[in-house]
């Protein structure tokens, strides 16, 4: 696993051994990236379950203004922090925040809004449908903010104070778009 583009580009990230943890594939990461490339610079980003901080980091390498990382795991944030000291960006400094909560309570407690909200479950949990559902009833998303849920399947239906814009698939992972809905 490496970072695609930008500052840290071709850097290699440590993972997680074994087969509980699915990181996104780098050629998945490369076209969501790619799609959200204007959208980067100068951005609030929320990776919500961090796992390994590989979307996050790349989020930073593309010149994400702070990136706020959560995970419950402290294994998961071990590596994640393993990973921002190689990279010499300050844990918990101005661009890189760490917490270790369950997502509900993350959200729930978070202040302000994001520009770019990672949203990557486990894909045995479905625990993204009910983030958006807090996302939407919290504002977390800034006016032209966009959370991009990533799951094994096409998502279905329709969350309440969000529009669905656009869904790409790129092997097992499919993104989905997520925006303000527009009154």
């Amino acid at each position: 696993m490496r970072v695609i583009a930008g500052k840290y580009k071709s850097r290699v990230l440590a993972e997680f051994a074994g087969e509980d943890v699915r990181p996104t594939s780098d050629r998945a990461k490369e076209a969501l990236f790619n799609i959200l490339s204007l959208k980067i610079y100068g951005a609030r980003v929320l990776d919500l379950f961090a796992g390994s901080g590989a979307l996050g980091i790349e989020s930073l390498s593309r010149g994400a203004k702070e990136v706020v990382f959560n995970d419950c795991s402290k294994d998961s944030l071990a590596i994640l922090k393993k990973n921002l000291t190689a990279l010499k960006i300050p844990v918990n400094g101005e661009e890189a925040k760490l917490m270790q909560s369950d997502y509900l309570v993350a959200l729930n407690g978070i202040r302000g809004e994001f520009d770019l909200i990672l949203i990557d479950p486990p894909y045995r949990l479905d625990y993204g449908r009910q983030a958006l559902n807090v996302i939407a009833q919290r504002g977390l998303l800034s006016e032209k903010g966009i959370a991009v849920y990533e799951r094994d399947r096409a998502f279905e239906g329709e969350i309440e104070g969000l529009e669905k814009y656009d869904e790409r698939k790129y092997g097992k992972a499919h993104f989905t778009f997520f925006r303000r809905r527009q009154s």
